[in-house]
């Protein structure tokens, strides 16, 4: 594992949706920090000897059998804690006081009072806006322990016991319906936990380059080059460490999108590094034939990808590391820590198959999110067109075809999603992330007086900052008409056009 900073939150995830959201609010504060799952937390805690603990929230209910719990020793390691919704109410219960079904559940935002005696709360206005998802309410707080917090119908909305440096809030801090979310953020880990703010991507490049080739030392390393953010910008951090030693291998499996293919190997074979471009189209497509269901494209290209990366290697000779652009997100999504808590498999996480022939994996990316491998990015003076490159998954439009996939779907969706990222490109506004999805349904249609029937085309335009949550972009209706018609004039095989109007979550940015 690459060098990260000595100081260490730690967030324990009780399988809440916004687990991720919280680790992006404390490194946005410059402060670095992991998430482990629940089952994992006392060992962790233990071997990383964190400077503070964040308790994040969950969809159980305590009073469940099965609902996740924690080894009370922790509380007994003089380690700040910070729990959070479902984690504020397992303290109260794990510590002896007392949590009910509420009488009068609480979702939204709320009007809350508090009282900024607290260290958590100090600075900040006597009452403000906080967002509340609970069904269950505190009622009886454990000894020693003080309410700091109250709303209109939660009596306890946040309480803690200062000299065990326990502190917990029944509502959201990390998300931005809650006003002075960061400052309270900020009282922990600044106040409370006495954080350094010492997570620079700066000294992160520093670090990763003198890791690497030190790690390295005078043996080769083989890229997998995907073309997208997080590969080319590895592809840049590793040239910087490794020069020559480094060979980057782009395989095209064919499911890139239109001219995608010839611009990713124009653009670097104008970097002085070994480049080796692969047209594996057609073994991919063979591979995937018949297949359905997206896991398994996920792991059939996953491991397709390294069967191809191994090949190539035999040919270089003498290449002991796989270099892969995976990140947190990645991890995450996979289920890294709880295999049940699995989203979808990544073809760099979950694909590798049990027997690799490299002597080790290289992923330095492994803990940062999309936007963190962005900022190295700029700061190695990579284009804009790299940087700020659309996301694009690693199984490609294979992802972004339901059901079977076959060489005429590839194309009509090539050109489909062409045409709409052409006119949103347009836009003085744009989405973070804008893509056209193939789906598996025909519909009926009226085409020059005839009968069509055709394949059915979604749309999916979100705006996030971090990819762990998006909300739908507001596609002016003008805009969205104009798109459908110029895709059905122009790409034979489709007559009906959607716009995907869901959230993450519930839903995930992809489709599959």
């Amino acid at each position: 594992m690459l060098e990260k900073p000595k100081e260490i939150i730690l967030i324990v995830n009780f399988k809440g949706q916004y687990s991720r959201i919280i680790a992006r609010r404390v490194r946005e504060l410059f402060v670095y920090c992991e998430i482990v799952g629940f089952e994992d937390a006392f060992n962790a805690i233990k071997t990383k000897k964190p400077k503070g603990i964040i308790f994040s929230g969950g969809p159980d209910s305590v009073f469940l059998k099965d609902s996740p719990k924690i080894n009370k020793e922790i509380f007994s390691f003089n380690i700040p804690i910070l729990g959070i919704c479902y984690g504020a109410q397992l303290i109260v219960k794990e510590m002896g006081g007392l949590v009910e079904p509420a009488k009068t559940r609480e979702f939204g935002t709320v009007k809350t009072e508090f009282k900024t005696s607290s260290l958590l709360f100090s600075g900040l206005k006597v009452s403000f806006n906080t967002l509340m998802s609970h069904t269950d309410e505190i009622v009886k707080l454990p000894e020693n322990f003080k309410v700091t917090a109250k709303s209109k119908t939660t009596k306890i909305a946040a309480f803690e016991d200062s000299e065990k440096k326990i502190y917990a809030t029944q509502f959201h801090p990390e998300v931005l319906d809650t006003e002075f979310g960061e400052e309270i953020f900020k009282n922990f880990l600044f106040k409370v936990c006495r954080c350094e703010q010492n997570w620079h991507m700066e000294d992160f490049i520093k670090n990763t380059v003198k890791e690497v080739k030190k790690k390295v030392g005078d043996k080769k390393v083989l890229l997998a080059l995907s073309g997208g953010v997080d590969s080319c910008v590895l592809a840049a951090l590793l040239q910087k460490a490794i020069k020559k030693q480094l060979t980057a291998v782009f395989v095209d499996h064919g499911f890139l999108r239109e001219n995608e293919a010839k611009e990713i190997n124009s653009y670097f074979k104008e970097w002085e590094m070994n480049f080796v471009f692969v047209d594996a189209s057609e073994i991919f497509l063979e591979k995937i034939k018949g297949v359905k269901e997206p896991e398994e494209k996920r792991k059939i290209i996953g491991k397709t990808f390294i069967e191809v990366f191994e090949k190539e290697a035999k040919k270089i000779k003498d290449v002991e590391f796989l270099a892969q652009g995976t990140i947190y997100p990645d991890i995450i999504e996979s289920g890294e820590n709880n295999k049940k808590s699995t989203i979808k498999s990544h073809h760099n996480v979950g694909g590798l198959p049990e027997k690799i022939k490299f002597k080790e994996i290289l992923e330095p990316f492994r803990f940062l999110f999309k936007d963190e491998v962005r900022e190295i990015g700029k700061k190695l003076n990579l284009p804009e067109r790299i940087v700020n490159r659309q996301p694009f998954p690693g199984p490609g439009l294979a992802i972004r075809i339901i059901g079977e996939i076959t060489k005429e779907k590839l194309e009509i969706l090539k050109k489909a999603d062409h045409i709409f990222r052409k006119e949103v490109e347009k836009l003085k506004e744009k989405p973070s992330q804008f893509f056209a999805v193939l789906l598996n349904t025909k519909s009926v249609g009226v085409m020059g007086d005839c009968r069509s029937y055709c394949y059915n085309l979604a749309l999916r335009a979100v705006e996030t900052k971090d990819f762990m949550t998006a909300r739908v972009f507001a596609m002016p209706i003008e805009k969205l008409e104009q798109i459908s018609k110029k895709i059905v004039n122009n790409v034979a095989g489709i007559n009906r056009v959607l716009y995907d109007v869901t959230t993450k979550p519930p839903a995930t940015i992809e489709f599959e």
